[in-house]
């Protein structure tokens, strides 16, 4: 409202239009609806509405659009600073810097891409008014800010939201906590948000909640487009404004600045890596309403999954060495793609590299066109600037478990942690109310089946469908598009790496026990009777291991036993390449398995394969190998895994 109403006192003097520098897509869109609520012509150029640019562009030369939106990625862009921002630099009345702790490394949503803001403000006309505005900085992201855009004048307003009702739930299980949202959910009056740390919990979530009748959906950063070509996350907040769905299961995709009114509640799934997150998560909830509740479960995996984050936050000086080396090497440049056949990292690894050492000044790379080149400028990453913020993030781990464990009032610690001057009791939390204000254990019975739900979730495999560009397999022979006669079938994992039931019991067979259990050949029958492949399998291969050589062929041997058909070892492997799990992007894990198998014509079985690994993650050994065995002949390979590995977590 600050400055959807001062952009309309602005333009009404004469004023140029207001641009706005946003984080988030969905903060994007909400913001554009409200402003056109008030009258207010407000536009975006981002990734999503490509289509529409040129139109925006014309409506901006003649001064018909009031606020334009962008990200701070949108500012790195040649031809949105040629086409658009050089044009209208001496026309902008008005620059507002929305999240504006994203700005300062210290704070919680660093992107180095905000950086690039400083740099824009010095094209721009002195005496252009600036605003920057945020709710979750605590004083040390006020000064830094301040520092860095320089003669600011700071506001602060209380942090307390009266509307809000805090409890915090420790259930140490995935299950327990998923039981108990079945139960607690029709509870809770209206829609929310129920937040997760990775991608997978979300679509795992989702997924459970609606087989218990909850109309919930999934929302996160990897969505894509709905069949007919339009925006699946548009459709899905639209979804939630109307009340359409009970919750939405999201990642921080659905985070800052969010603006639904009447959210009645936000769960979070597990707990989030700062108090910082916490109160800007659970702060979409009750704007409009009375009451709404912001309930903290927390777990056993919820410091594991933040101590990841923690660690791949920056890239070390190793990512960033071998780029700058691989860039040095190219006197044309090399793109992302071509990147990737230089390095062994992955592609968001490169991108997070590229994206940090694109905003220093000087810069030691740039962009032209799609191609990076390396500049004249020397680089090192400041690893003690790096070490004294993991440090500052550990402490923010702890203030979390200090708030899960505090007696106080739950409201007044989270504003203190902000340094609130006005931090005071809330007297609705359970603490204040000196009860619960929801039950703080889950249904036996619903765990378990919960649990068994978990155990049967069930990955499906997606065939590869195009070797990776470059020259992957010299050997092979193998590029462009892999033919319909060379594709492996849809497969199967039968459950996800580590998670608890089939995943625990996996990674204990591979690296503990040296078998897999019986148990695990009774999972995968019952999941072949859930999945039924099409043509049935008539025999079982897998593929070999030099370094455990018995370990899959003995679980194929049982699996083919109790499914009555014949195994028959007919992969073999001939070279002791690196693991698949070092191989760390598309085109380094094609080209490790380039030579790396052949086919034993005497053992092949012109037959629909049941072909089994014990863990896949990529899907480019299962690719490799169902290419082989259909280029000898096999009509139909159709891939399983006993567990689906993640390189990363989301």
């Amino acid at each position: 409202m600050v400055y959807f109403v001062a952009t309309k006192l602005m333009r009404e003097q004469g004023m140029g239009p207001t641009l706005l520098i946003s984080p988030l897509l969905a903060l994007m869109r909400n913001q554009i609806a409200a402003a056109r609520n008030l009258g207010i012509r407000a536009e975006t150029i981002n990734s999503s509405n490509r289509d529409d640019w040129d139109q925006i562009e014309g409506l901006l030369h003649a001064n018909q659009v009031d606020i334009l939106l962008i990200s701070p990625e949108r500012l790195a862009n040649d031809e949105f600073r040629a086409n658009v921002l050089q044009h209208i630099a001496s026309r902008v009345g008005f620059l507002v810097v929305d999240e504006a702790h994203c700005i300062s490394d210290w704070g919680h949503d660093f992107r180095p891409d905000y950086r690039r803001i400083v740099r824009i403000m010095q094209a721009l006309p002195n005496n252009l008014p600036v605003l920057a505005t945020t709710a979750t900085a605590n004083d040390r992201v006020v000064q830094d800010v301040a520092v860095q855009l320089g003669n600011l004048h700071v506001v602060r307003g209380p942090l307390i939201r009266e509307s809000l009702m805090l409890q915090n739930i420790w259930l140490p299980s995935p299950a327990a906590r998923m039981a108990w949202l079945v139960e607690n959910l029709p509870r809770m009056k209206g829609s929310g948000i129920i937040y997760t740390l990775t991608i997978r919990d979300a679509e795992r979530v989702a997924q459970w909640l609606r087989l218990n009748r909850l109309a919930a959906e999934a929302y996160h950063a990897d969505i894509g487009q709905n069949a007919d070509g339009t925006s699946r996350r548009e459709e899905l907040e639209q979804k939630l404004l109307n009340n359409e769905v009970k919750a939405l299961v999201s990642t921080v995709a659905l985070g800052m600045g969010f603006d639904k009114p009447d959210l009645g509640f936000v769960v979070h799934f597990q707990r989030p890596g700062s108090v910082v997150h916490y109160y800007q998560q659970v702060g979409r909830a009750g704007r409009a309403v009375d009451q709404a509740y912001g309930i903290l479960l927390s777990g056993e995996e919820d410091a594991e999954i933040t101590d990841y984050f923690i660690r791949t936050a920056f890239p070390p000086q190793a990512h960033v060495s071998l780029i700058l080396r691989a860039l040095d090497a190219a006197p044309n440049g090399l793109s992302v793609r071509e990147l990737e056949s230089q390095v062994n990292l992955r592609r968001s690894q490169i991108q997070k590299a590229l994206r940090l050492l694109s905003t220093e000044d000087p810069s030691p790379i740039i962009k032209q066109g799609s191609k990076w080149s390396a500049t004249a400028v020397v680089y090192q990453v400041d690893q003690q600037a790096i070490d004294r913020l993991s440090k500052v993030r550990r402490a923010e781990q702890q203030d979390m478990l200090a708030y899960m464990r505090s007696g106080d009032c739950l409201m007044r610690f989270l504003a203190r942690k902000l340094d609130d001057p006005f931090a005071q009791p809330c007297g609705k939390c359970a603490n204040c109310a000196g009860r619960e204000l929801l039950p703080k254990t889950a249904d036996p019975e619903l765990t378990n089946q919960a649990a068994i739900f978990l155990r049967r979730s069930y990955q499906p495999l997606q065939p590869r469908r195009q070797w990776p560009s470059g020259n992957a397999f010299p050997f092979y022979g193998f590029h462009g598009r892999i033919d319909d006669d060379l594709q492996a079938a849809e497969g199967r994992a039968l459950c996800i790496w580590g998670d608890a039931g089939w995943g625990e019991l996996v990674r204990a067979g591979k690296y503990h026990d040296g078998r897999f259990p019986d148990v695990l050949v009774q999972g995968c029958l019952e999941m072949l009777k859930t999945w039924a492949p099409v043509p049935q399998p008539r025999w079982v291969t897998c593929v070999p291991s030099l370094r455990h050589p018995n370990l899959v062929p003995d679980f194929a041997q049982r699996l083919a036993a109790r499914l009555g058909v014949p195994f028959s070892p007919c992969v073999r492997k001939i070279s002791d390449n690196p693991p698949q799990k070092n191989m760390e992007n598309s085109f380094q894990q094609a080209r490790n398995l380039d030579g790396a198998f052949e086919i034993d014509q005497h053992l092949l079985q012109k037959e629909p394969a049941l072909l089994l690994d014990d863990m896949t993650d990529s899907g480019w050994t299962f690719a490799v190998a169902a290419a082989l065995l259909r280029r000898s002949g096999c009509p139909c390979v159709h891939p399983l895994a006993l567990a689906l590995t993640w390189s990363r977590l989301e």
